[in-house]
């Protein structure tokens, strides 16, 4: 196995190319790289020195989405990103979405009361929490039930993407930070995260930090 992922499990952008891999079946080594840990050998191949990283032989690319390209470039099947030109586009705007305004809203509660607590011994400040789910989440569900198609796992092409597995990764963090998403506002998302979070890549993440968290707060 010569491919590996520098990264932790808990964070949402190791996740996704973690689900990406999977999906594809190609194997890899997660070798642990806390994005808080910023070592001058880090640096060298992750100059903004977050995570995931990833590293064939002496290749090493950064950044969760510029790893994924690459991935589908050199394991094109299955196809995670659509051939036609416009589904392409959105399936990368998409992607673009949930790294940016839906982590914002979904990582701002998992800080509170995952990373806070566990990692800096702090309690969460809930009013925090409080406003990100009655002011910054409705508005982003909102959108994303407008774009769910009825019955479907897929936001892009009527197939999984990669814009399903960057939105999907980034709701696994509210199961962390333990909120749920109101499925009678948002039934359509609520639908598409159980149909998407079902799928063996995704299980076996998010059940192994569920593990990990647990050991954390023993």
């Amino acid at each position: 196995m010569s491919i590996v992922i520098h990264g932790v499990p808990p964070s949402p952008f190791v996740r996704k190319v973690r689900v990406f891999l999977a999906e594809k079946n190609v194997p890899y080594e997660l070798k642990m790289q806390q994005p808080f840990d910023k070592t001058p050998e880090y640096l060298v191949i992750s100059p903004l020195g977050k995570v995931p990283c990833f590293q064939d032989g002496d290749f090493t690319v950064p950044d969760s989405s510029v790893i994924c390209a690459y991935l589908e470039r050199t394991n094109p099947e299955p196809a995670l990103y659509p051939s036609d030109p416009k589904e392409f586009a959105r399936a990368l705007w998409f992607e673009e979405y949930a790294d940016s305004k839906l982590a914002e809203v979904c990582g701002g509660p998992f800080f509170q009361r995952v990373v806070r607590p566990l990692f800096f011994q702090q309690d969460p400040d809930e009013k925090a929490v409080a406003k990100a789910v009655d002011e910054d989440q409705p508005p982003v569900f909102d959108y994303l039930e407008s774009q769910v198609s009825e019955g479907s796992e897929d936001l892009v092409g009527g197939r999984f993407t990669i814009a399903d597995i960057a939105t999907g990764t980034m709701l696994a963090q509210l199961i962390h930070a333990q909120l749920e998403i109101d499925s009678g506002r948002w039934p359509k998302l609520t639908a598409f995260r159980d149909r998407v979070h079902a799928r063996p890549s995704f299980k076996a993440c998010i059940e192994q930090e569920k593990q990990i968290f647990a050991s954390l707060k023993k």
